[in-house]
């Protein structure tokens, strides 16, 4: 019997700031950091969880990590996998530490970085990467894993199960498929708002000729400025002479990429605020870039505004552009609202801003039953490397498809990891095979 003795927290930082990665119109000052923790058992089983920040108060989320891990202390392992949903009820439930949040802020993040070292522990004892513990997982399993407090007005155990019974069937082709394709995948790293225009083209052309086919830029500063910009990522990958040899242009008009205002090339550009706006000061700027055919604004407004990005959504919808967001949705019951609200066009799960898998779980279900595809977030030191397993476990086990998905890829800090992300030759991530891995760890 394994029993979790103690706990270790690390608060590493990365000066990000200084050469402008990961800025935009609300971040403009950003040191890429992760508030760490490795809990530790009475044999050599260790988990290893994170969550991520932006620099100044990662040290406050590494104290209250602590306090979240310190109630597991004294805990069996097994007894703990063997109900994740349980554990993670038992988790949220200290009355003082939940008086803080409740489920919200420094201690919601901080135990989605305990929650995510659990996991991993569990994936590690089996000798499994994440994503493949899941999807081998039972419906009843699954189902069993997620977080349901406060969504059942929006999905019931009993629904998330039938439609998980409904998707068993085909879970080994779609496991074989994207083993053999790898999962779609978008490109931030050229978009940063701090870059100059020759870093952005060069940058832009990398990722074309990477095979990469969506792109992200950030908006916000100035919208003159942001249309030039939109208009000089456009011109390159619209043009078919920067594709990858032997690469013909996509089909704009096919069902993967319908109501993404693909280009010529079959081109998606995004665009995303980071909730630099008012709700008329959102839709007002955004009309005036619709030159540039944005597929959707990501994050218009202030996160937990849920008729706001309503408000937005519709005044766009006739332009041509949809909503997204979800990068700072502090927990299931904001998406819950701005599913039932029809607020988004596309659903942005965070793997650290929410806590833990067993919340990304109820998102990814509430998602699939409501028909709105999964986008993750991924702009930061571990997320990458994260939302790999959650995109995986949503195609091969919850919503059944990737066609319309991707998840978003920006390439910084992966050579701080044991078992790094990595992309292929068609812009895709190649699935995670390493059985040691777990639900990865910094080195």
């Amino acid at each position: 019997m394994v029993k979790i003795t103690g706990f270790e927290t690390h608060d590493v930082r990365f000066p990000t700031s200084l050469t402008g990665d990961g800025t935009d119109a609300m971040n403009t000052d950003c040191d890429y950091s992760s508030a760490y923790v490795a809990l530790l058992t009475d044999s050599d089983l260790v988990g290893y969880g994170m969550t991520f920040t932006i620099g100044r108060g990662n040290d406050i989320v590494c104290a209250a990590i602590k306090e979240v891990a310190n109630r597991l202390v004294g805990k069996d392992t097994e007894t703990l996998f063997a109900d994740m949903g349980k554990t993670w009820d038992f988790m949220m439930a200290d009355p003082q530490l939940r008086w803080i949040g409740p489920e919200k802020g420094v201690i919601h993040i901080a135990s989605g970085a305990v929650n995510n070292a659990v996991w991993d522990m569990y994936a590690r004892s089996r000798k499994k990467p994440l994503w493949k513990l899941l999807v081998d997982f039972t419906p009843e399993e699954l189902v069993r894993s997620a977080a349901f407090r406060y969504i059942s007005d929006a999905i019931t155990k009993e629904e998330a199960l039938a439609m998980l019974k409904e998707k068993e069937a085909g879970k080994k082709e779609r496991e074989a498929k994207v083993l053999e394709l790898g999962y779609p995948a978008y490109v931030t790293s050229a978009g940063w708002l701090g870059y100059s225009d020759e870093k952005v083209a060069r940058l832009t052309k990398e990722a074309v000729a990477g095979g990469f086919n969506h792109f992200k830029m950030k908006v916000g500063a100035d919208q003159a400025d942001d249309l030039r910009r939109g208009k000089l990522i456009r011109s390159i990958i619209d043009d078919p002479q920067y594709l990858p040899s032997g690469v013909k242009p996509r089909d704009p008009h096919s069902e993967e990429l319908r109501g993404k205002n693909a280009g010529p090339t079959g081109a998606v550009l995004m665009i995303d605020a980071n909730q630099v706006w008012d709700v008329q000061q959102a839709i007002d700027y955004v009309k005036g870039l619709e030159d540039i055919k944005p597929w959707f604004i990501e994050e218009p407004t202030a996160p937990d505004d849920i008729l706001g990005h309503a408000a937005i959504r519709k005044a766009l919808k006739p332009h041509g552009i949809g909503v997204a967001t979800g990068e700072h949705a502090h927990n299931r019951m904001v998406f819950k609202q701005l599913l039932q609200a029809d607020a988004i066009d596309v659903v942005q799960i965070d793997s650290c801003r929410l806590a833990g898998v067993s919340e990304v779980l109820s998102v990814l279900l509430m998602s699939a039953k409501f028909g709105v595809p999964v986008c993750p977030h991924a702009g930061g030191v571990g997320l990458c490397e994260y939302v790999i397993h959650l995109s995986l476990i949503d195609y091969i086990a919850v919503s059944g498809t990737m066609e319309r998905n991707v998840l978003e890829f920006v390439d910084h800090l992966h050579e701080h990891f044991i078992t790094p992300c990595s992309i292929n030759a068609r812009g895709r991530y190649n699935v995670p095979l390493n059985p040691n891995e777990g639900y990865r760890s910094v080195d």
